[in-house]
């Protein structure tokens, strides 16, 4: 009886020190998230909307945790105040024109306190300071326009396929060049007719420039042009002379 009763009180020992040890353990790691066992400092930013954010939500900077939301308090109609402690640590690289703006982790994820980084050369923010804030885009806004976007795409899908439609039927100009074959042997008839043309044009220059009547018109044209070539090129020669006089 005596064994029983000493292993029960072992067992009851035992259950309580485990009990004990996850409670301090639980204390610990909330303690951590909250940043209860750190030095803090607080910052403050004042929004129209939140999107939802809560308190003991995560803050962000240069996508690392530094802090949690403390408190979420509306002061009137139109602001609401956010409360921010943020490690000590990290103040010394958040600046006064750091803005705060409220995003997600994710596309459904638990809200959070993002801020941005400010310009080097400006001061410290101190303890308690207001920083400016960015309002956050809402989700319904977003599905509006992913909405819109999709039923833009299914109209202009819709009007694709109607057009391809038409032109495998032989409908309008391009189905009727598609489908047509005597339209198309006339098209290959006109281009053919159109390079014969070309170069009965070429051989009757020819003819023109043997012409006794024209021979003096081509003569002189070419000794233009030949002359032309003569100055330019007299010209590139006379400045490239010239810069390397200057060297």
């Amino acid at each position: 009886m005596e064994n029983h009763t000493s292993q029960f009180k072992i067992r009851l020992g035992l259950f309580i020190l485990v009990g004990i040890g996850l409670f301090v353990l639980g204390i610990f790691i909330i303690g951590k998230q909250k940043n209860l066992f750190n030095p803090v400092f607080k910052l403050t930013a004042n929004f129209r909307n939140v999107s939802g954010l809560q308190v003991g939500n995560n803050i962000r900077f240069s996508g690392i945790s530094i802090g949690t939301v403390d408190n979420v308090a509306i002061i009137n109609d139109s602001t609401v105040r956010v409360e921010m402690l943020i490690k000590k640590e990290v103040q010394k690289f958040i600046k006064t024109d750091t803005k705060a703006s409220v995003g997600s982790e994710g596309i459904i994820g638990d809200k959070i306190v993002v801020l941005s980084q400010g310009n080097s050369s400006n001061k410290v923010v101190k303890e308690g300071q207001m920083i400016a804030s960015t309002e956050p885009i809402e989700t319904d806004a977003i599905l509006k326009s992913v909405k819109v976007t999709a039923e833009n795409a299914a109209i202009a899908t819709a009007e694709i396929a109607t057009l391809v439609k038409k032109i495998n039927n032989g409908e309008g100009t391009l189905g009727r060049l598609i489908q047509d074959k005597t339209m198309a042997d006339n098209i290959d008839k006109t281009i053919v007719n159109l390079k014969k043309s070309s170069k009965g044009l070429n051989e009757n220059m020819e003819a023109a420039k043997s012409n006794f009547l024209l021979r003096g018109y081509f003569k002189k044209k070419e000794k233009n042009e030949a002359k032309a070539k003569e100055e330019a090129l007299k010209k590139a020669q006379e400045a490239k002379k010239a810069r390397q006089s200057k060297k």
